[in-house]
């Protein structure tokens, strides 16, 4: 009896061990999509743009835009289901047309959103995730919008190797228009190219084009991205990242640096 009970101790312990086995953490930046898998449940993922710098010129105007401390929160609900809490605790908006020269600072807005994964939550082989999220007035504009928007993102990601990883990130929005009263269409597709050049950095290169429909003035945005992740721990992760404006409607460049950390 005492040697059965010991062969099952053996089997049942491996299996327990395997079993609350954390996934690899997945933080969902840099870059401008967004990963399909989710933050496994009963833990949570902080991540934070340290700083994050906008340029946009248009003729002679030029306009300056610095965040800091730019979060989301994720909260592993299921094994395949988060939460999600973005919020920018301040923004710094520098305006100057002709002689003129106009600065903010303000807060800006929270953002409350669920993902759901499809496919492969820890985002191995062909991972897929839906999610929908509401925008809520708690900031002013410049940096906040005025009124409540909603959207939904639907990532998907493949691994085509063990290096290497291509995805596809649509949004649809009911985007808040400039003035802030109302909303309107906008769309937007992310595709990118991650490549792991070692077993803490990821390399990734991405394309994105905006479409938005403002009764101001429709645009079209061109952009392209390069980012650096370097996980440091295993949950714990650095950045830096860049985003070239590639038409007119872009702007010029935004520069960014953020830390991700799972507890």
């Amino acid at each position: 009896m005492r040697y059965r009970l010991l062969a099952a101790a053996l089997f049942v312990i491996p299996a327990a061990h395997a079993q609350d086995k954390e996934r690899d953490y997945c933080p969902a930046r840099p870059g401008l999509g967004t990963p399909a898998c989710t933050i496994d449940a009963r833990h949570v993922s902080v991540e934070t743009a340290l700083a994050d710098w906008t340029l946009d010129k248009q003729g002679g105007d030029r306009t300056d835009t610095v965040l800091i401390g730019d979060t989301l929160v994720r909260i592993g609900l299921s094994d395949t289901i988060e939460a999600q809490i973005g919020w920018t605790p301040i923004g710094y908006v520098r305006d100057r047309s002709g002689g003129l020269v106009s600065r903010a600072t303000r807060v800006g807005d929270v953002t409350l959103g669920l993902k759901a994964n499809l496919a492969n939550p820890d985002g191995s082989g062909f991972a897929v995730a839906v999610q929908p999220f509401v925008t809520l007035p708690v900031g002013r504009t410049p940096v906040g919008a005025d009124d409540w928007g909603v959207g939904v993102v639907v990532p998907l990601t493949y691994d085509l190797s063990k290096k290497v990883n291509v995805q596809f990130v649509p949004e649809i929005d009911a985007a808040v228009d400039q003035d802030g009263r109302g909303r309107h269409f906008a769309a937007s597709g992310v595709v990118g190219l991650a490549y792991a050049a070692t077993d803490k950095l990821t390399v990734e290169l991405e394309g994105q084009a905006i479409r938005d429909d403002d009764p101001s003035g429709k645009t079209t945005q061109a952009l392209g991205s390069l980012s650096l992740a370097y996980m440091a721990r295993d949950n714990m992760q650095f950045d830096v990242g860049g985003v070239a404006g590639l038409n007119h409607d872009a702007p010029d460049v935004e520069l960014y640096a953020g830390i991700s950390r799972r507890f």
